[in-house]
């Protein structure tokens, strides 16, 4: 055992190898950040954090002098807030009108921003099933902020733990209750991450049940040390150079072996910190100066890398030559919050009592959090720079006075029940219905054009990433249920079809057989039937095709036709809302406007779906209410070898597989001779 002379002086050292430990953890988040193909596991410097947040939180807590229960808790709340609240807030209203400026609805981020104020981004980030390593999250100036959420409720359970198990009290046997209360929640929480991480790689990755084992490692490694000095000696005995080159080739491992990589990284991380010994070349490096001052500064760093990278994405995009002035502002940034706004305010006696220093943290963060909805209603796209008359597809935001508002549901639309949400026009000469998903929106300029010219009224009915009838897993707990509301929309407009209605449907469907078939994130997807058991991919194409035959009768019965449209071509290594970016001023040297970049082999995406065309055409073939369209034909003319992604000297393509404004309207006049060759269009007198 540790004598009580040598506990007390390993309660009260500060090691400076442990800021040390920080610096590498947040440059290696950096680096991957920049460019994924540098470094691509060096987001596990997050989890490198999540130890050493562990391991520190302990020591803190341990044997802190307390008054009772009440004293205890408040005043670890108190240093929570003074250490968290001042630079995220500062950081969340900076960033938060920075992203104004150049992007005209940014209500992802500032709902993201919001919740995170509150450590509840990782929540709300996890209920919209993001994938953290998508290209979209890199526009969301907030995505990292999940991280804190994570920690801020490990935060709310931990101390908890600490003084009940009587370690935080040094009772005969809190070390021991707190080993064995946190070492059972470790395994539980361990086995829960490796069942979902296949799964459900949202909720393993997001979730603070299933990080709570990486935190606890650090809690874990605190007391072995306290307890047993064997446990201590023998990592001691471990070369820490080896301990840290290893965690650098875990960082090179393949995104297949992500959750291999979690666990090792977790690992090593432990016995780096017991191996880092003044008498070791590793110490030596990590406790340099500057590579501690970088460890000092590291979460007012995290906070400011990604909006510096994020919103640099979205602006002059990221070149060899914008990398130092990006890492420059990173750092100016980073240490003027350490130095004015971090330090002071945690250092300082705020208000003398305890409550008020609560009260006025928790006050700070709802005026903060009601300027932020204050953004992103009344105030949206008043602040934005560019060009306010694009949305995200580059099509207009106002049509006929009526504003396209993707936040309404179908069932919304489809019942008039807001303003804003009926997305119609009345004019005599038809009706055209459009269902579907972001691939039936990005159409949008085109039936506008149709409406001006032919008088038809056409109603838009959709929502992004929710194909026609697809079904979801509700509450992540496995259960598949139908998205209601648009099951309800083509419900309400089948009853409502009139002889020569024309009903449309366009989605993503050279991936989403919908409704058979969900995405779980990060690349993992799951066929079902139509009682949500797991299926393969040649059953849920034949589910999907009975689907749309049932879909053909009843809007048959009603003397309406259907037109299925083909899929567009997808691209890889576009950016989301690249058109945007690239028509704006502060996008001319946007790297991902190169519109060399992405083009395809037009046979192999002609192979890619040619079991979907032909299923149209197999519908089609059943009942003559039923016709399908195909945008590729125009978009990629069969005497091209690569499909381009700009015609005229114009982009068609706004990201990776959506349409342009231009786009759209470039292929309005086949369009309109494909609806007169089949005797459906007429003008209006």
């Amino acid at each position: 055992m540790i004598s009580e002379k040598s506990l007390e002086v390993k309660k009260t050292r500060y090691r400076p190898e442990i800021d040390g430990l920080r610096a590498f953890a947040v440059v290696a988040v950096i680096i991957n950040h920049f460019n994924k193909d540098v470094l691509p596991g060096g987001y596990l410097g997050v989890d490198i954090f999540f130890v050493i947040s562990g391991y520190v939180i302990t020591s803190s807590l341990f044997g802190r002098p307390s008054k009772d229960f009440k004293d205890f808790i408040s005043g670890f709340y108190e240093r929570r807030i003074k250490r968290l609240v001042p630079a995220l807030s500062v950081f969340i209203l900076i960033t938060s009108i920075a992203i104004c400026l150049f992007n005209p609805s940014p209500g992802t981020s500032l709902k993201t921003g919001i919740t995170s104020l509150f450590g509840l981004s990782n929540l709300y980030l996890f209920k919209n099933s993001t994938d953290y390593f998508a290209q979209s999250t890199e526009l969301n100036v907030f995505t990292h902020t999940w991280s804190l959420g994570v920690e801020e409720q490990f935060y709310i359970l931990f101390p908890f733990l600490i003084w009940f198990s009587g370690f935080g009290r040094q009772t005969k046997n809190g070390a021991r209750n707190l080993f064995l209360i946190v070492g059972i929640l470790t395994i539980a929480s361990l086995i829960g991450f490796l069942y979902l991480y296949p799964t459900n790689q949202p909720a393993a990755y997001f979730l603070m049940p299933s990080r709570f084992w990486e935190m606890a490692a650090g809690c874990l490694i605190f007391i072995g040390f306290q307890k047993r000095a064997s446990v201590e000696q023998l990592l001691e005995k471990v070369p820490p150079l080896l301990v840290v080159a290893l965690i650098v080739g875990v960082m090179f491992l393949p995104m297949s072996m992500a959750a291999v990589s979690t666990i090792a990284v977790v690992v090593l991380s432990s016995i780096l910190i017991a191996s880092l010994k003044k008498q070791t070349a590793a110490f030596k490096v990590f406790t340099n100066p500057q590579v501690v001052n970088i460890g000092l500064i590291s979460y007012s760093l995290y906070l400011w890398h990604w909006g510096v990278l994020s919103i640099s994405r979205r602006t002059i995009g990221i070149h060899w030559w914008s990398v130092p002035f990006q890492v420059a502002l990173m750092l100016g940034l980073a240490i003027a919050s350490y130095r004015w706004i971090e330090t002071p305010l945690r250092k300082g006696n705020w208000f003398g009592k305890r409550w008020k220093t609560l009260a006025v943290g928790g006050g700070v963060l709802v005026a903060l959090s009601g300027g932020l909805i204050a953004l992103y209603k009344p105030l949206k796209g008043k602040f934005y720079t560019g060009n306010p008359n694009y949305n995200r597809f580059g099509g207009k935001v106002v049509i006929n006075n009526i504003t396209l508002n993707d936040e309404c549901t179908p069932r919304e639309v489809v019942d008039g029940l807001k303003p804003e949400c009926i997305n119609l026009h009345s004019k005599p000469s038809g009706r055209i219905h459009l269902l579907g998903d972001s691939h039936m929106q990005h159409y949008l300029p085109m039936f506008e054009r149709l409406s001006e010219e032919y008088g038809w009224s056409y109603y838009f009915y959709g929502r992004s990433g929710f194909p026609v009838g697809k079904r979801y897993l509700k509450g992540k707990q496995g259960k598949l249920v139908d998205d209601a509301d648009m099951k309800y929309a083509i419900n309400k407009v089948i009853e409502r079809l009139d002889s020569g209605d024309i009903f449309i449907i366009s989605e993503r469907n050279e991936r989403n057989f919908s409704p058979y078939m969900f995405d779980l994130g990060a690349g993992y997807v799951k066929f079902v039937d139509e009682n949500g058991d797991s299926v393969p991919k040649r059953e849920a194409l034949k589910n999907y095709k009975e689907y749309l035959i049932r879909l053909a009768g009843k809007i048959n019965s009603r003397g309406a036709v259907m037109i299925l449209f083909q899929p567009t071509p997808s691209f890889k290594g576009i950016v989301n809302g690249v058109d945007a970016i690239c028509s704006e001023w502060y996008g001319k040297y946007n790297n991902h406007c190169s519109y060399s970049m992405g083009s395809i082999d037009r046979r192999e995406w002609v192979d890619h779906v040619s079991v979907i065309k032909r299923m149209h055409e197999q519908v089609a073939n059943i009942y003559g209410n039923t016709l399908t369209f195909d945008p590729f034909t125009y978009l990629c003319p069969p005497n091209m070898d690569k499909c381009p992604r700009k015609m005229n000297g114009k982009m068609l393509y706004f990201d990776d597989d959506h349409l342009s404004d231009y786009s759209s309207e470039y292929i309005y006049s086949n369009f309109a001779s494909f609806l007169r060759s089949k005797g459906l269009l007429r003008r209006s007198d």
